[in-house]
């Protein structure tokens, strides 16, 4: 019989978009700095990215959380976040996923909890509702009103915005941002981020902007807008984005349109909600929070044969 390795996983969704955290049977990262074991996780072990998130087992919108034990004695877990293309600095929804999980587990209770990620250390509080608030690391507007020249599109201006992933936010565009509109604004997204590339256009010494957000009116007058978020790869979030919300709120600060303490609610593709304000932080950048809720939908195990041709998922 072919050798069989075994992952126990816990599925969940926060406003619609699915989080996949990795409990057990994940590869031994070593106990170093979170950044030296995503070196080791990409170098050595990316089949295992791959494997459990991409089909056959998962699909393309699937977040996964790799759960690490931390370094610092105060936080309760790390994480690494990853997806069907690669590996994310921070997730707001996985975040909340994931402290969704943990209480799942009996491993906490509401409060206040710090968790590891790669871009730093993030606070997180559970509620006694079950919603949970993420103070996510500082945001900012790193460059206003970047013109870019799209081949079949046109032109477009954005602001390039950093809320724990690189994005290029775009308040003018033709497009309706509804979920049967879903393909057009993948494609027109994707046209834009490889523009972007190919023009030399970056974050913060030269990072690669990997997510792309439009936004439009609420359908929902009660809202403060609505966003569709381009993640990297292929698939758009399904939720309205916690990085995302947190990049655009920096850049409502930046406008003076956003101040300290005031209420932003950002409304998804779906419908659903993040709430969000932003406290004053250093050099112009902000301390988002972001709120919102994650349900559990499975607790498995993700079986692995050695001869599975698809072992390591299928990429596209």
């Amino acid at each position: 019989m072919a050798q069989l390795q075994i992952r126990h996983v816990i599925d969940s969704h926060t406003e619609g978009e699915p989080t996949r955290v990795v409990i057990s049977g994940g590869p031994d990262l070593g106990k170093g700095l979170l950044s030296d074991r995503l070196y080791r996780f990409r170098t050595e072990f990316d089949g295992f990215r791959s494997g459990s998130v991409c089909e056959p087992r998962g699909s393309e919108a699937i977040v996964g959380a790799l759960l690490e034990e931390p370094i610092n004695r105060a936080a309760c877990a790390a994480v690494i976040f990853f997806n069907d293309v690669g590996y994310l600095g921070m997730c707001g929804h996985g975040m909340i996923g994931l402290v969704t999980t943990l209480q799942y587990m009996g491993r906490i209770g509401p409060g206040l909890h710090t968790i590891e990620t790669l871009v730093g250390d993030v606070c997180a509080h559970l509620h006694e509702d079950g919603s949970v608030t993420v103070a996510n690391v500082p945001g900012y507007r790193y460059r206003a009103a970047v013109s870019i020249d799209v081949p079949e599109y046109g032109s477009f201006s954005g602001d390039i915005a950093w809320g724990g992933n690189w994005f290029y936010l775009i308040e003018k565009h033709p497009f309706k941002l509804t979920v049967a509109n879903r393909h057009e604004l993948v494609s027109a997204a994707t046209a834009i981020r490889n523009a972007l590339q190919a023009a030399g256009i970056t974050g913060l010494d030269g990072a690669h902007i990997d997510h792309i957000e439009f936004f439009s009116n609420p359908v929902n007058p009660e809202n403060s807008s609505r966003n569709f978020v381009l993640c990297p790869g292929a698939s758009f979030d399904r939720s309205p984005c916690g990085t995302g919300t947190s990049a655009k709120m920096a850049c409502l600060h930046a406008d003076g349109l956003l101040q300290p303490g005031e209420l932003w609610r950002q409304e998804g593709i779906l419908g659903t909600v993040f709430t969000g304000t932003v406290q004053k932080a250093a050099n112009g950048a902000v301390h988002p929070s972001i709120r919102g809720r994650a349900w559990i939908t499975g607790e498995t195990k993700l079986l692995f044969h050695q001869d599975d041709p698809f072992a390591q998922g299928i990429r596209f």
